[in-house]
């Protein structure tokens, strides 16, 4: 049965859909069978890994209103043992289409679709958008665990609180048994005061609840997003690869704890 973590902060540009993609990635290096599931209209999970999503057929929105089964949107990318559901803007429209099936469970579409699929997976990151609407209530609903990037800049910590006060109403509402995977610091910068200060605040507020691994400010990383690629298959020996293998490592050993 597949474990699936949502990757989720209410602000942008904070690394969701990178950290997305190459935990993933990460996760598939270490033969686990991976799905990654786009759920941000703008598509740039299929992006980030050279999937044209102008072309594909069949969408995660398709998935959600249930006129397609959901295997027909599952495409094979070049990572061995990951698979992508992609997303595009069709999927901003899903919120008001549902207003004309009032008999549906609106925040239970992504977890009845993903009802046939569960067994074939060892995990399944869904990468949020940057905000709290139905896709990202979707998500949550469904998820087993929610990993939240925090930038080393300022007003991450806004963000966070936002964040906490999400998951803990969507734990109260739609899902009891959602847990925090963990506070992931990305764009970490040690040569500037201010990432180091964000770093030591997190690991003060949230402790054991803070991922080891810091995702830094990597060159290699933008450049495998403009390839198509995630910066494990992009640049192997980078700083940037060697810590979302990291980053998977420690993910895998939250199954042993």
């Amino acid at each position: 049965m597949a474990k699936i973590i949502s990757i989720a902060n209410q602000k942008g540009g904070v690394g969701k859909t990178t950290t997305a993609i190459n935990l993933s990635s990460a996760l598939a290096i270490h033969s686990r069978r991976v799905l990654l599931i786009d759920m941000d209209p703008q598509g740039n999970a299929g992006r980030g890994l050279g999937i044209d999503i102008t072309a594909a057929p069949y969408t995660i929105y398709d998935a959600l209103r249930g006129t397609i089964d959901i295997d027909k949107t599952i495409l094979r990318t070049s990572v061995k043992d990951l698979s992508l559901i992609p997303s595009n803007l069709r999927l901003a429209s899903l919120e008001a289409s549902m207003y004309a099936r009032p008999q549906e469970k609106p925040f239970e579409l992504l977890k009845k679709a993903l009802e046939p699929i569960l067994d074939r997976y060892d995990y399944i990151i869904i990468d949020c958008p940057p905000s709290l609407g139905l896709l990202n209530l979707n998500a949550l609903a469904c998820s087993n665990s929610v990993l939240i990037p925090v930038q080393c800049e300022f007003f991450s910590m806004e963000a966070v609180a936002s964040i906490l006060s999400s998951i803990h109403d969507v734990q109260i509402s739609l899902n009891g048994s959602l847990q925090i995977e963990g506070f992931l610091l990305t764009m970490y910068d040690a040569r500037t005061q201010l990432g180091m200060e964000i770093q030591q605040e997190v690991r003060r507020l949230f402790k054991e609840n803070t991922f080891v691994t810091v995702i830094p400010r990597n060159q290699s990383i933008s450049e495998s997003q403009a390839r198509g690629l995630p910066v494990t298959s992009f640049r192997p020996s980078s700083q940037g690869s060697y810590a979302y293998i990291a980053l998977a490592k420690e993910v895998l050993d939250h199954e042993l704890a």
